[in-house]
C-alpha cells in the first residue's frame, strides 16, 4: 500500500471499530451523555418490576423526604392486591410507565400481537386503578434487540425509555446498599443525562436502603431530578 493511502485506511478502520462498538446498543435518553462545564445535568430515577409493599413503600417515603420525583415502570400482575401502592405513586406526582403485564419474556415476545396485548393489559390496569393514561414504555430487558417492535410501540403513542446507568441491584448478587450507591455513581460518571435503572420489586430491599445516599450524591453533583 502506498503511504498516501495509509491515513485514509486508518480513518475507515477507526469508523468500523466505532460502529462495532456501538452496534446493538439502544439507549433512549433525552440528551447527550457527556457534559461540558456549566451544562445542566439531569437524572431520571427509574424503577422497574414493581410495585411491592416491602420495597416500593420505603422508596416512596424517601422520595417524599428528599422532594424528588421518579418514574415507575409497572408490572401489572404484581400490582394486583397492591392497588393502594400504585395509587400512592400517582397521588404523589410520580410518573407511571408500562413495563409489562407478566414480565415473562417467552409470552411477551412470542409475537408482535403478544407484545401489544401485554402492553395494553398493563396500561388498562394502570388506567383502571389510578385514572392515569401511561405514555412511556420500557421493554422488558431493554429495547436494543427489538428495533422493529420499537416502531410498533411508538405508533401506539408511547415514548420508549431504556437506560444508560445502573445501580447494580440486578447485576451484583447480594449487593449492599453501599455497593449500590457506588455502582450508580460509577455507572453515571461523565454523563450529562443519566437514566438510572433501579428495581422496586420485593427482593430489592437494599435498593430502598441505598436510595437516600444515591439521591444526595447526585444532588451534590448538581443534577436536576426529572421524570417523563
Amino acid at each position: 500500500m502506498q503511504k498516501r493511502y495509509i491515513p485514509i485506511a486508518v480513518f475507515f478502520v477507526v469508523i468500523l471499530l466505532l460502529l462495532a462498538h456501538f452496534s446493538g446498543r439502544a439507549v433512549a435518553v433525552p440528551a447527550s451523555f457527556t457534559y461540558a462545564d456549566g451544562e445542566e445535568k439531569k437524572i431520571y430515577l427509574t424503577f422497574d418490576d414493581g410495585p411491592s409493599n416491602s420495597v416500593t413503600e420505603p422508596i416512596l417515603d424517601t422520595l417524599k423526604d428528599e422532594n424528588v420525583k421518579a418514574t415507575f415502570f409497572v408490572v401489572s400482575d404484581r400490582a394486583h392486591g397492591r392497588e393502594d401502592v400504585l395509587k400512592r405513586i400517582a397521588r404523589e406526582g410520580h410518573t407511571i410507565g408500562v413495563h409489562s403485564a407478566t414480565h415473562e419474556y417467552k409470552k411477551i415476545y412470542a409475537s408482535d400481537e403478544a407484545l401489544l396485548k401485554d402492553i395494553d393489559t398493563c396500561a388498562a390496569f394502570i388506567k383502571k386503578t389510578t385514572d392515569v393514561i401511561p405514555k412511556v414504555y420500557r421493554f422488558p430487558g431493554g429495547s436494543y434487540r427489538h428495533e422493529r417492535q420499537r416502531t410498533l410501540v411508538k405508533k401506539l403513542g408511547y415514548r420508549i425509555s431504556d437506560w444508560n446507568a445502573v445501580c447494580g441491584d440486578e447485576e451484583i448478587r447480594n449487593a449492599s446498599a453501599e455497593t449500590l450507591t457506588k455502582t450508580a455513581l460509577s455507572s453515571a460518571k461523565g454523563k450529562a443525562v443519566v437514566v438510572l435503572l433501579l428495581h422496586d420489586s420485593a427482593p430489592h430491599k437494599a435498593t430502598a436502603e441505598a436510595l437516600k445516599d444515591i439521591i444526595r450524591a447526585f444532588k451534590e453533583q448538581n443534577y436536576k431530578f426529572c421524570t417523563y
